[in-house]
């Protein structure tokens, strides 16, 4: 059953009614809305372009014509209430094979009404002239039949499963009827246009389709489900958090963005660096808005590094798509603000334009996403020689300044995920998805899934539920067509803090598209991390990317990032005779609901070019 309002527009002219009224002035435009009714048939089969589509039912094309004043300055208004029973065959053409179709073809309507109401007024200089009586009344030389034409597009939303015979579909649609051949009457000009919004409620039932045989056992895929213990622990993490040597401008402007945390010059005395962290951890929601609040001070610790270090110089590089002169504008911002705010003589600070920063995220030939990638590289880098301002075991203009070390509280840490691994799956199916059943018989789908091991927090499964005995189907699509349903239970346990327990994060940062590790980090790695891993620990690496590229491929190298660093890692314990510490790697790409910041800026997406390493201690 369909039912919508007809958006009516009247074109052309009428001025005689009918043989015994011919009102004084003529009409022209106007329009209005009527009420559209009629039951449709429709055929189509599921994963196909083509269909058919016929309806048949009440079309009212009733409105109003604009008014018009007559030669006593009299206004004439006239009303149609025009209506036809109409009959319309489409096509129905899925372009994507998905819910949305369009749909088109002939429009037939028979006359049922075309009655009139005409009124013409009194004079409003004369307030008392008697008015004329409302005529009613019917068009002559009405057209009994219209051939016109139709399009349309719609939407299905099914209100059933797909695998129920009979089946539930609610469709919006919008439907758009020219002129072409719509012209009421045969001896006048007049023409509707109309536009149709509504909805249709289509029922039926349909045969059963050919659905691939489920089995058990065919493949050899190993299907297993680890829910951690999760007793409850509050974990604080000990971070040290990477300070990029980088402030990104927006596009087309070379002024300090308002995000930068600027300070006046009474308040250098009380800046600290030491209190960011602890501030951002108090006062913002989530790691990334903590972290950026610490980033977004990077030119304040500049300068306060500056101070207590008045040997330390630096060199500020503008990098801009405009040409050296305006990166010289973005540098000379910053060297304004650390001479006037922070009282740093200007010899210390040299400045330099540059087309490309020395690591482009713009490559040549570059077609896609040019926008962001042309963000990251809008930027100042900040290079120095001065040790004191850098990074450990760093030198060099490429090298990152000195981190900053945070105290955070971290909520549902990743080794507190349920994993899921499907070992095999990569080769046997096309794709796998989850069916998680709760104690309460409520289902979550999970999925579909291409790797072979997912970790999914805790909460995303049991919401507010602390612990119950879950059923989890794993449905693998195999590459013939097959379907295979594998099936265990697992008890879960939410993650919920209570006690006190500490752990270690550093993180690695990537410039764009670099897989290897980069150079500078091998020392760090191996003199400042390691030693940090206390004796029976666990090492969790994740790598993350962000949202630039191909998800696929950015999962593959988020992977081999976390690798690389594991390996340093590694061998580094074995040459130290340490063979006690249980690593975890996983690469997670550029999802999002894993990544460690947003990628809203391009400094979320420098850092979400990161591998993180928790450090878990034994537990005591």
């Amino acid at each position: 059953m369909a039912g919508a309002t007809n958006y009516n527009f009247y074109r052309g002219s009428t001025h005689q009614l009918n043989s015994n009224l011919t009102p004084p002035v003529t009409f022209h435009n106007g329009e209005g809305a009527g009420l559209y009714l009629a039951p449709l048939v429709e055929f189509h089969k599921p994963d196909t372009r083509l269909g058919f589509m016929f309806q048949a039912g009440y079309d009212s094309r009733k409105g109003s014509f604009d008014q018009k004043m007559t030669a006593c300055n009299c206004p004439a208004d006239l009303s149609v209430k025009l209506s036809y029973i109409t009959v319309e065959p489409s096509i129905r053409f899925a372009p994507f094979k998905s819910n949305f179709y369009l749909y088109g073809g002939p429009r037939l309507a028979f006359n049922l009404d075309k009655s009139f109401k005409y009124s013409l007024g009194a004079n409003p200089a004369y307030p008392e002239q008697e008015t004329m009586p409302v005529v009613r009344g019917d068009f002559d030389a009405m057209k009994e039949v219209l051939i016109s034409m139709q399009i349309g597009a719609g939407f299905d939303i099914p209100l059933s499963s797909q695998y129920h015979k009979t089946q539930f579909v609610l469709s919006p649609f919008v439907n758009f009827q020219p002129y072409f051949g719509q012209h009421p009457r045969s001896t006048e000009t007049w023409s509707v246009t109309t536009l149709r919004v509504g909805m249709v409620l289509k029922f039926g039932q349909g045969s059963a389709m050919e659905t691939p045989a489920v089995t058990t056992t065919a493949s050899k895929v190993q299907f297993s489900v680890n829910a951690p213990e999760n007793i409850p622990g509050e974990r604080n993490v000990r971070e040290v958090f990477p300070l990029r040597n980088y402030v990104f401008y927006d596009l087309n402007s070379n002024k300090i963005p308002s995000r930068y945390k600027l300070l006046k010059k009474e308040d250098v005395k009380d800046f600290n660096e030491d209190q960011i962290g602890i501030t951002a951890s108090t006062n913002a929601s989530g790691r990334s808005a903590r972290q950026m609040t610490v980033y977004y001070n990077v030119i304040n610790i500049l300068g306060s590094r500056m101070v207590k270090n008045p040997a330390a110089n630096v060199t500020l590089v503008g990098s801009s798509e405009k040409g050296s002169d305006d990166g010289v504008a973005m540098a000379e911002s910053i060297k304004t603000y650390l001479v006037n705010v922070f009282e740093i003589n200007a010899t210390r600070i040299m400045t330099k334009g540059q087309l490309k920063p020395a690591i482009p995220s713009e490559q040549p030939g570059a077609t896609k996403e040019l926008v962001l990638l042309r963000e990251g590289d809008h930027r100042v880098s900040i290079e120095s020689n001065s040790p004191e301002l850098l990074m450990e075991y760093q030198v060099g203009p490429d090298a990152p300044l000195k981190p900053l070390e945070l105290v955070t509280l971290q909520e549902a840490p990743i080794d507190s995920y349920i994993t899921v691994d499907a070992t095999g799956a990569g080769q046997a199916y096309s794709s796998w998805s989850l069916e998680i059943t709760d104690p309460d018989g409520k289902v979550k789908v999970f999925g579909p899934y291409t790797k072979e091991k997912v970790s999914i927090p805790g909460k995303s499964i049991m919401g507010t539920r602390s612990e119950g005995d879950y059923k989890v189907k794993m449905i693998g699509k195999t590459k013939n067509g097959g379907i295979e349903e594998k099936v265990t239970t697992s008890h879960m346990v939410l993650w919920t803090p209570s006690k006190t327990e500490e752990g270690l994060r550093y993180s690695i940062i990537f410039e764009f598209n670099k897989s290897k590790a980069i150079a500078m980090y091998q020392k760090y790695l191996t003199d400042v991390v390691t030693p940090k891993i206390p004796k029976n620990s666990v090492v969790i690496i994740h790598g993350h990317t962000d949202i630039i590229g191909e998800e696929s491929y950015n999962l593959n190298l988020s992977l081999e990032r976390a690798n690389e660093v594991k390996g340093i890692i590694e061998k580094t314990l074995s040459n130290s005779g340490r063979k006690d510490v249980k690593f975890e790697v996983h690469g997670f790409g550029e999802d999002e609901s894993m990544s460690a910041f947003e990628n809203k800026l391009p400094e979320e997406r420098f850092y979400n070019r990161t591998v993180i390493i928790d450090i878990i201690p034994a537990a005591k």
